[in-house]
């Protein structure tokens, strides 16, 4: 089971089983981690990961866990936002 952890004023903390990949598909060489964190402050120098200077930068952000609204329903192929054929 992979677990997901958003620290306040710091990183969102993955650990678990999981892949992590960039916006092309390919896969982060972990080195056999099975725990990493993903800078949320946007000042890490090692981007995605977080390397602490959320610290330095004064980053505040406090994350409280909450429901989300229902997921809006999707789009079926062939057809535009409003229903009608595309």
């Amino acid at each position: 089971m992979t677990k997901i952890t958003v620290r306040n004023n710091g990183p969102v903390r993955i650990e678990g089983e999981f892949t992590l990949c960039d916006a092309e598909g390919n896969v982060f060489d972990l080195g056999g981690r099975t725990a990493i964190s993903l800078c949320r402050c946007g000042h890490s120098e090692n981007k995605p990961f977080c390397d602490g200077k959320h610290k330095e930068c004064s980053f505040s952000s406090e994350i409280k866990a909450r429901a989300l609204p229902p997921a809006a329903p999707a789009v079926p192929l062939g057809q535009n936002l409003t229903g009608s054929a595309t």
